[in-house]
């Protein structure tokens, strides 16, 4: 493995938590692996790893980003790393409010009950890092 590889999982699992990496891991396959490794690298050992902006601010732009481009199924998992990454409650809204003027009010308001729910999620889970604000 690489050094931006051993980053990257380190990154990804400060962010996302050590149960979603351990069930992707799991559930990687030889059809998938690659790929796998080129997120690792890229995505999470590179930019999330970079330190020019915060975790926080790198939440917001993930989840405008998919909100603006209708990549809803990933909105939840980033939802649930806000407990991390400290982006609040407010913060996403923030973001989504941008999306509604510069991409579209039904991407926004799609990414908005996505966010919803997700939080109702994790409230019924315990998490008590979900922050209002």
């Amino acid at each position: 493995m690489t050094d931006r590889y051993q980053k990257g999982m380190e990154v990804r699992r400060r962010v996302l938590g050590d149960a979603h990496v351990d069930r992707a891991e799991a559930s990687k396959s030889d059809l998938d692996a690659p790929f796998q490794n080129l997120i690792t690298e890229a995505a999470w050992g590179t930019l999330w790893a970079g330190d020019a902006i915060s975790p926080r601010e790198r939440s917001m732009i993930t989840l405008a980003l998919l909100a603006a481009l209708g990549n809803f199924e990933e909105i939840p998992m980033h939802i649930r790393a806000t407990a991390r990454t400290g982006a609040s409650k407010t913060d996403v809204l923030e973001a989504f409010q941008h999306v509604a003027i510069y991409a579209g009010v039904p991407r926004a308001n799609q990414a908005l009950k996505l966010a919803k729910d997700t939080y109702a999620e994790m409230e019924r889970e315990g998490l008590q890092d979900v922050k209002t604000g």
